[in-house]
């Protein structure tokens, strides 16, 4: 009996944030825009995330160089997660910091087209607030996927998707319900 009624509030919970994204739409909008905009200019998404948020890095990434829906057969669209090369991630954690491990390939790889995705349920991620610093100094656009108040990252991401909950859970199911809607309609635009 205990377990249902922890399973009842913990889905009641889930749902209620889920609604609370309504009002993103603004938001929302301009990441559709702006990938469908980048991606015809030839520019590339780079993710980065750490932990749960590197697994829905990569997980995206992979979704759009693959697809999204089984019967949507498209051309691969350019999109890499930073986070998913343990060779550079502990080269680069050994060699000069932890807080470089997206820094260093995004560095090498990033052109004034690309969209940085930083996917963070604080916000306050160093590595994340490095890579972010740099885009914005090389007017290279960002999107936040963020949690709680939005954290340090909040101040440099050009899109900011803040799911207004301080559970990492909710904000992770979140995230990735909002990543896939927003690829999901980018695609339909770049695939008319």
């Amino acid at each position: 009996m205990k377990l249902a009624k922890t399973f009842q509030r913990e889905l009641s919970q889930n749902v209620d944030t889920h609604l609370l994204l309504t009002d993103l739409m603004p938001e929302i909008n301009k990441a559709i825009k702006i990938i469908h905009k980048k991606i015809k200019l030839g520019g590339k998404l780079l993710f980065c995330g750490n932990g749960g948020s590197a697994a829905d890095a990569q997980h995206l990434a992979a979704e759009y160089l693959v697809r999204l829906r089984p019967k949507v057969n498209r051309r691969p669209f350019p999109a890499i997660s930073l986070a998913q090369d343990t060779s550079t991630l502990t080269a680069c954690g050994n060699d000069y910091d932890f807080s470089e491990i997206f820094l260093r390939p995004f560095q090498a790889l990033a052109n004034k087209n690309d969209i940085l995705i930083c996917i963070t349920t604080s916000g306050n991620s160093l590595n994340v607030l490095k890579v972010l610093k740099y885009a914005q100094s090389k007017k290279i656009s960002t999107i936040g996927f963020l949690g709680a108040s939005g954290g340090k990252c909040k101040k440099f991401c050009d899109i900011k998707l803040v799911v207004p909950s301080d559970v990492t859970a909710r904000i992770q199911e979140c995230h990735i319900f909002l990543a896939h809607f927003i690829l999901q309609s980018a695609e339909d635009l770049l695939i008319k």
